[in-house]
């Protein structure tokens, strides 16, 4: 039996097909327009979005000689807080997709800041009151595209995150559903409560008509049509909760970091939701729903906007390589950075700084400074923002009285850089440790699927499945480790005072 995950990403739509030992046996991607606007605004066109994922699904099919009915069950693993509005009738979007990196609603959130409202969002939610959730984005859309408001409050409209967007489109147009790990990057649902809040729904003055109903992330949301072929979606979650669940990390003090477009590093917290006081914000993590739906759970987490996304700008804007997996190499060619720090806020910091007006800076130019030296830096800033991340992790680890993390497991495209990973075990002086599959985000999913039809028995079958390839253990001491990192914070504070 095999399982199909569609992990639908922010700069690419990829399909990738498991077997019941977790083993990869195809896979098929493509890259997808990025829009940018305006100075801070990022979009996406939605029908572009669905019209890759497709074709990468026939793809896939098409590769390992699989029919349709081969599928016992579809995954479905997405960009979050990616907001998009439909016509109900038609099925078509009302105007472009605004990405979760997209800035445009600062203003309003500063707003509402000054009002007094972060405090209330943060307690309903668990997140900070930030341009990058869903909630202001909808609320941008229903001001500024003409007749979106009428036809929100007519009920001819549907919101969805980009899992709600493909679900609606796979059963041909049917399902209006998301899960519980992508109504909370939402801002609009309440984590404790288990349900879209109203309070917060009046504070945006967005509609409940536009909302998809909320499921756990192990269910049987409905079927998907694929070639006349019905198929059940067993599997919905975020991609970072997918990606926590495909690492296996089950239970609370287990933690991962993804290396993607961002970089998101999660806490599995259990049952407790635990706010943060380190810059950090509370969320749910996959939850399963069969037999039964089980006790919520939760996860600490911090969000770094730019991560691997550096690498595409220096591939793209500077044409410093011409494909991603050659930073490594050009990196290679200096034996440091030579006092070059790249601070690559495109779209402002996040956790644990959310300053959204800050942007990107490369400090310590000088006429010697080769493209090599700022492809280290580059990669170095990853692997710095991820540090600042594990130890806000820390420092609430301790506040809880928690057992501190131990190792880090990682993941993600720019997880293959070895150069990455040994620098990030340097700074965070615990070790790195890389699974044999990569593709955590699309197996989490998979076993999120496996698991509502029975094809996995219970979590303890997943974790059997999950392998390690490389363990990177800290190699210079923790004073040099401080020093490189006050160094590099040092450079955040002087952007600061620009703002």
């Amino acid at each position: 039996m095999y399982l199909l995950a569609l992990d639908q990403g922010t700069s690419s739509s990829r399909s990738i097909i498991f077997n019941d030992r977790g083993e990869i046996v195809g896979s098929a991607q493509q890259e997808f327009t990025q829009y940018y606007p305006q100075a801070g605004w990022v979009e996406h066109d939605a029908m572009e979005i669905w019209q890759s994922q497709i074709s990468t699904l026939h793809q896939v099919l098409k590769s390992t000689q699989l029919r349709p009915q081969d599928i016992a069950a579809i995954g479905i693993t997405n960009q979050r807080e990616t907001t998009i509005l439909w016509h109900r009738k038609t099925g078509l979007p009302i105007c472009p997709a605004i990405v979760w990196q997209d800035r445009r609603t600062s203003d309003l959130c500063e707003e509402l800041r000054s009002q007094g409202y972060d405090k209330i969002i943060r307690a309903k939610t668990g997140l900070v009151l930030d341009p990058y959730f869903s909630a202001s984005k909808i609320a941008w859309i229903l001001e500024h595209i003409p007749s979106a408001r009428a036809l929100a409050e007519r009920g001819e409209l549907a919101f969805g995150t980009v899992d709600t967007w493909l679900a609606y489109q796979l059963s041909d147009q049917n399902l209006h559903v998301t899960d519980v790990t992508n109504a909370s990057r939402t801002m609009l649902w309440n984590i404790h409560e288990h349900c879209w809040d109203q309070d917060l729904l009046t504070l945006f003055n967005i509609p409940e008509s536009l909302l998809p109903q909320v499921h756990p992330s192990s269910y049987r949301f409905g079927d998907a049509r694929i070639f006349e072929a019905s198929i059940p979606i067993a599997g919905i979650a975020g991609d970072q909760q997918a990606a926590l669940f495909g690492q296996v990390c089950f239970e609370a003090g287990l933690a991962k970091n993804t290396y993607g477009t961002g970089c998101f590093m999660l806490l599995h917290t259990g049952e407790q939701s635990q706010q943060s006081e380190h810059g950090l914000i509370n969320t749910r993590a996959c939850q399963l729903g069969t037999p039964k739906p089980q006790p919520a759970q939760f996860a600490l987490e911090g969000s770094v906007f730019i991560g691997g996304a550096v690498v595409q700008w220096l591939r793209d804007n500077l044409h410093a390589i011409s494909k991603s997996n050659e930073i490594e190499t050009l990196a290679a060619q200096v034996k440091d950075s030579d006092g070059v720090i790249f601070i690559p806020a495109f779209a402002g910091l996040g956790a644990p700084h959310w300053t959204p007006q800050i942007r990107g800076a490369i400090f310590g130019l000088h006429r010697g400074t080769q493209m090599a030296h700022i492809a280290r830096a580059a990669i170095e800033a990853i692997a710095y923002q991820s540090t600042e991340l594990l130890f806000a992790m820390q420092e609430d680890c301790a506040h809880h009285r928690q057992t501190p993390l131990r190792e880090m497991r990682v993941d993600g495209g720019a997880a293959a850089n070895n150069f990455l990973l040994q620098f990030q075990a340097d700074l965070i002086g615990i070790p790195v440790v890389r699974p044999k599959i990569l593709e955590t985000t699309a197996l989490g999913v998979a076993f999120l699927a496996g698991l509502a039809i029975g094809l996995f028995e219970d979590m303890a079958a997943c974790a059997e499945l999950w392998q390690e390839d490389r363990r990177f253990e800290p190699q210079i001491s923790s004073s040099l480790a401080a020093e490189l990192l006050q160094q590099w914070q040092s450079k955040i504070q002087v952007l600061r005072s620009t703002v």
